[in-house]
């Protein structure tokens, strides 16, 4: 494994991932203390993929469906303000217009706002979003330059093993459109990471299986610049450990000649 010269993305170089329907403002507090950065969401925010979020509701999936999605993240980022976190917020969309304003939110409370090209759900690629993104570049693009138009940071959640698909070929287009964020969910193919570290100068953050010290090391010796929790993001016991690993692997890194 290549190690990273990369400096840690955010202090403690940790994110709390977002898990549709249930990553809050009060998700991301109870979190605070061992993460530098919390992903909200996600949040469909136009027709179609309402649409689809109300299916998946439909067969017992949690999602959010406030009435007006825009207002709804700027309430909960507005909750965060004075957490000691950067907030990011996790967006489904096939327009654009509802994707300007929502990022226009984002930039409003120094928040990232990160688009999904990542949910394989069914209903939302046949909506033509998540996954079904990231085969098609021309509109991925639109999309983060759109987002980045609006002077809010970006963030694409993207993941490996998907067909037709080479992530570290697609990573300099996005970062040409104006992603300074990566949220890679590796799958069961870590070594992507050190590919797209190879690829783009984008912040890469790994997500899959980070539970401790050993998938830590992992990410961030491949060339990650921060590590994402998922589904355990509501344990203090994986996220102490995962926050102590992070921040002892870049200080040891920092003291080698």
């Amino acid at each position: 494994m290549a190690e990273s010269d990369r400096q840690p993305a955010f202090d403690p170089p940790v994110a709390l991932a977002s898990l549709s329907g249930k990553a809050d403002a009060e998700w991301a507090k109870h979190g605070a203390e061992y993460v530098g950065a919390a992903f909200l969401g996600g949040i469909a925010l136009d027709g179609p993929t309402r649409a689809a979020a109300r299916d998946l509701v439909d067969r017992d999936r949690t999602e959010f469906l406030p009435p007006d999605p825009v207002s709804f993240v700027d309430d909960q980022l507005a909750a965060l303000d004075a957490a000691p976190l950067r907030g990011g917020f996790n967006v489904r969309t096939t327009a654009l217009d509802p994707l300007a304003r929502a990022a226009s939110v984002c930039a409003d409370h120094g928040a990232i706002v990160e688009i999904n090209a990542h949910c394989r759900q069914e209903e939302m690629c046949a909506a033509g979003a998540g996954e079904t993104l990231l085969r098609d570049e021309q509109r991925l693009t639109e999309q983060v330059r759109t987002a980045a138009e609006t002077g809010a940071a970006v963030s694409v959640k993207v993941r490996a093993e998907v067909s037709g698909v080479s992530l570290p070929d697609l990573a300099p287009a996005l970062e040409a459109a104006g992603a300074e964020y990566l949220h890679v969910d590796a799958m069961d193919s870590e070594p992507v990471i050190a590919d797209l570290a190879d690829a783009t100068s984008a912040t890469i953050i790994a997500n899959n299986e980070v539970r401790g010290r050993e998938s830590v090391e992992e990410y961030l010796s491949y060339g990650a610049d921060a590590v994402s929790v998922g589904r355990p993001s509501d344990d203090p016991r994986v996220l102490g450990r995962v926050r102590d690993a992070a921040e002892a692997w870049f200080e040891e890194v920092e003291l080698r000649p």
